[in-house]
């Protein structure tokens, strides 16, 4: 009787013979998986000093992972490094509580919900915007990283809990962002995740353990008001992201979130919603210094579409090639640049054996580049996401918000915000780096510019207003 010998392991390449690939993990881990690809193809294997990685980068295998056999798989290790800031939240929590959670969540995600946040994000950007004028004024050059961060912090914050938070809003600015420093670095950090670590009185702890008690303490109590007021109102919790989630029930048990669930999803969105946006939108404004044909075509659209006054969700539609900007800009640096999965079963991808327990890594960074789907992938061509055009691509050679039924569920929040903050500040402005200011890419959670990106600002005229000017 014939026995089928199993299926051989991916192709790994040279390796440091106790460490493995970790070196270059740690120090290029981008140029790593590429060069894998490119050298190895489309599986391949890493060792990680004990660990061992496969990196998939088919739209097949993509898919394969995400959404054919997605039951094989859990989020893994390097997800649960975040679980102390954002609890057991969309993004961390699994099975079915995770299908719970995200069946409350999902009407206050409907594009229609989400129409009435439009004017919170283009008020948001024109405070912004009002703050460069001094800088502009002065020749100084503006941290747009840095700007991008609060400005799409403040958006979400509104977002959540309505436009009069005042100074708590600050409150939970300030004490997210140190919060998040912490765990950028506990997730570059080789080491595993042991709670116990995050209890010992380091400095990193202690600052961590301070910020989240100060966001508790303001997430709380915001929950607390709003009961009491609706209590008292007989009006319901609000119509803000809070007062959804609040008043979310499931239609068959009946289920809504508890308050502990409530903060847990709050902090998720926190997270979630703003840190991804501001990063591509950085990446944006440096992609359009770079390509100058392609930055005058969207000054043209804005131009063309608004005359000069502020964007509505109505310009949207009309707005099309600003929404491919945005859209290649996500190719080329997707903000979650990698998504890691690690399988309780032996499984099979592309012919080759993944053993349990390793971890499988799909790598968007890679993926967006792979030469049989993206014709000279390293070039930023926003024409590449009209309809026609997309319409020719595998549907998971694209994933910047990831896919299958753990697809973002803000990406529509996600696309709104940043259509309207680079429609704003193409109208007004023109942004160029500081010479002798290298910017590149820093891997943590999200694919960010290291540093605050600091670029010049420079007032653009219209073309509507160069008309009337020169009549």
């Amino acid at each position: 009787m014939k026995t089928t010998s199993p299926p051989p392991l991916a192709p790994m390449p040279p390796g440091h013979w106790l460490l493995g690939h970790l070196r270059e993990r740690e120090t290029d881990p981008l140029g790593l998986f590429l060069r894998g690809r490119a050298q190895l193809g489309d599986v391949v294997r890493f060792r990680m000093g004990p660990v061992y990685v496969e990196t998939l980068a088919h739209p097949d295998h993509v898919k394969h992972v995400l959404a054919d056999a997605s039951a094989r798989y859990t989020k893994g290790e390097i997800f649960a490094k975040t679980r102390p800031l954002v609890g057991n939240g969309l993004l961390t929590a699994e099975g079915d509580f995770w299908k719970r959670q995200r069946r409350l969540s999902q009407p206050a995600f409907h594009k229609e919900r989400l129409a009435a946040l439009a004017g919170v994000m283009t008020q948001a950007a024109q405070e912004t915007l009002a703050g460069w004028e001094a800088p502009v004024a002065a020749g100084q050059a503006v941290p747009v990283f840095t700007e991008m961060m609060r400005l799409t912090l403040t958006v979400v914050v509104r977002a959540l809990f309505g436009a009069d938070v005042g100074q708590e809003s600050l409150r939970i600015g300030e004490a997210f962002t140190q919060a998040l420093e912490v765990t950028d670095r506990r997730i570059i950090s080789p080491l595993p995740y042991l709670p116990w670590l995050y209890r010992l009185p380091t400095r990193d702890n202690r600052l961590f353990q301070r910020a989240m008690a100060t966001l508790h303490a303001s997430v709380d109590g915001l929950i607390a008001q709003r009961r009491a007021q609706a209590r008292k109102s007989g009006e319901g919790p609000g119509t803000d992201l809070l007062g959804m989630l609040m008043s979310a029930c499931d239609a068959d048990t009946g289920d809504a979130f508890d308050d502990l669930q409530l903060r847990d999803e709050v902090m998720t969105l926190l997270l979630a919603g703003h840190e991804t946006t501001a990063t591509s939108l950085a990446w944006t404004f440096h992609l359009l210094e770079h390509n100058p044909e392609q930055e005058a075509l969207l000054h043209e659209e804005v131009d063309r579409v608004l005359g000069g006054r502020v964007p509505t969700l109505e310009d949207l539609p009309h707005l099309r090639y600003t929404g491919c900007v945005f859209e290649e800009a996500m190719r080329l640096y997707p903000p979650i640049w990698a998504l890691p999965r690690t399988p309780h079963e032996d499984d099979e991808v592309g012919g080759y054996r993944i053993p349990k327990g390793d971890i499988v890594l799909l790598v968007p960074y890679v993926t967006h580049r792979h030469p049989d789907f993206w014709p000279d992938p390293e070039r930023f061509d926003p024409t590449r996401f009209l309809p026609e055009t997309s319409r020719q691509r595998p549907r998971w050679a694209y994933l910047p918000f990831g896919g299958g039924q753990r697809q973002c569920i803000g990406n529509n929040f996600a696309m709104m915000e940043a259509q309207l903050i680079l429609a704003l500040v193409t109208q007004r402005f023109r942004l160029r780096g500081v010479p002798g200011v290298p910017v590149v890419p820093e891997p943590l959670l999200t694919l960010r510019p290291k540093g605050t990106l600091p670029m010049h600002v420079h007032r653009r005229e219209s073309a509507q207003a160069a008309r009337a000017s020169s009549a």
